[in-house]
């Protein structure tokens, strides 16, 4: 029986209210449920790929987040650090419950679905499962680091451009309470702090204090052009000089009670940040990316807050000297 017959066979279980023009095959497609865009993940030792996962897959049909399913994860994810290879095990056999096959290389993700969430906490591995994907064509969401360098971001953005694949990076603390709702171009400076816990595999920021770059660079911009780096065993102070004189810094807490917020300096008042919302702010944002292939935010500021993070390296293993923000390598002329 063909699908036209077949729902007309349904006409006395409850579907007589339907006019007989309703089962035109025009009719008969509007009624039939969309099917849903396929999400995959790679990399199952963090625990955003639990959060996104569940938001998405357990959404209401009607809503945005169920227009779209998880339906595969690839779980390396780092095979060398410690905290992911505890992870992993644990966040592949809860990922299951969710209706999410767990496959054995981002190969065989990437025939399965139409987007990719790259959740890799081991930002050294980055460009290599990146290029996977981008050769591939599927638009990518990459969570916080992009890369442990410099170098290796930009790589990741040139072969975007290469393969004509959207690319967007972030982290969620961009999406704080308050921070959205500034007039950015009153910004005279901002200091701002979160965790800043290390791992010896990535740069000091990379790990976890990329949190506090993330908001610094939505505040004030990716015109720094220099950064010096005050390293204490509790804490670390990263005081960035901008362009226009602009000075900001960021706090990266190691000891103590630690939090997200900031204080942001404005020309007509001050202004604290509020709480940490969880996720759902950053996936408010990936979704509609993964629909419109425009990521929501410029290429040159995630790869300013890369140079910040290398450039504050160095100044640490320089004894805390101000060291110069490398140019950013971007189609359409440097800038800093």
């Amino acid at each position: 029986m063909d699908r036209k017959h077949f729902l007309l066979s349904l006409l006395p279980l409850g579907l007589s209210f339907y006019t007989k023009a309703d089962f035109s095959e025009k009719g008969l497609n509007l009624m039939l449920p969309k099917p849903k865009k396929k999400i995959g993940i790679i990399g199952l030792d963090s625990t955003h790929s639990i959060a996104f996962t569940k938001a998405i897959n357990t959404a209401s049909a009607g809503s945005v987040y169920g227009q779209f399913s998880v339906v595969a994860a690839y779980p390396y994810g780092s095979k060398t650090i410690a905290l992911s290879t505890e992870r992993i095990p644990k966040i592949a056999a809860e990922i299951q419950q969710y209706g999410v096959s767990v496959v054995s290389s981002i190969a065989q993700l990437l025939e399965q679905v139409d987007y990719v969430f790259l959740e890799t906490n081991d930002g050294n591995l980055h460009l290599q499962q990146a290029l996977e994907v981008l050769r591939a064509r599927k638009p990518l969401f990459i969570d916080k680091p992009i890369a442990n360098s410099y170098t290796d971001a930009l790589k990741i953005f040139e072969a975007a451009r290469k393969y004509g694949c959207p690319v967007f990076s972030s982290s969620s603390l961009r999406y704080i309470v308050g921070l959205q709702d500034l007039d950015k171009s009153k910004v005279v400076g901002a200091d701002v702090y979160s965790p800043a816990v290390t791992d010896p595999s990535h740069k000091d920021l990379y790990w976890y204090g990329i949190h506090a770059v993330e908001m610094l660079f939505a505040l004030m911009g990716p015109g720094c052009i220099t950064v010096r780096t005050v390293q204490e065993s509790g804490t670390s102070m990263y005081i960035g000089q901008w362009d226009d004189g602009r000075i900001a810094s960021v706090r990266g807490i190691r000891e103590g009670k630690d939090d997200f917020g900031g204080t942001v300096f404005l020309k007509d008042q001050i202004v604290h940040l509020g709480q940490f919302m969880g996720y759902g702010p950053l996936l408010d944002r990936i979704l509609p990316f993964f629909q419109t292939g425009q990521s929501p935010v410029d290429e040159r500021e995630t790869l300013a807050i890369c140079a910040f993070i290398d450039a504050a390296e160095q100044s640490k293993l320089n004894g805390g000297a101000p060291v110069k923000l490398q140019k950013l390598g971007l189609l359409g002329g440097d800038v800093v």
